[in-house]
């Protein structure tokens, strides 16, 4: 499965969360941290929700960057 993935970047840090799987959040140093980090909270997240009897969330959402002049 493909889930769109938000980074944000901080003062100190990134941050990540996936909007389709709600309370899956990863915070890392650099943004290839980060990206690591949310793969493995991604896969955990999934699993716990397997072993709970809980329906995992297809991805839904979709991401596109959008050009403006301002």
């Amino acid at each position: 499965m493909k889930y769109v993935v938000i980074y944000e970047k901080g003062p100190r840090n990134f941050s990540a969360y996936v909007p389709d799987l709600p309370g899956c959040v990863a915070t890392g140093k650099t943004l290839v941290e980060t990206e690591r980090l949310m793969r493995e909270a991604i896969e955990l997240h999934i699993e716990s929700l397997r072993e709970h009897g809980e329906k995992v969330p297809r991805p839904t959402s979709i991401a596109r960057e959008l050009l403006v002049s301002a």
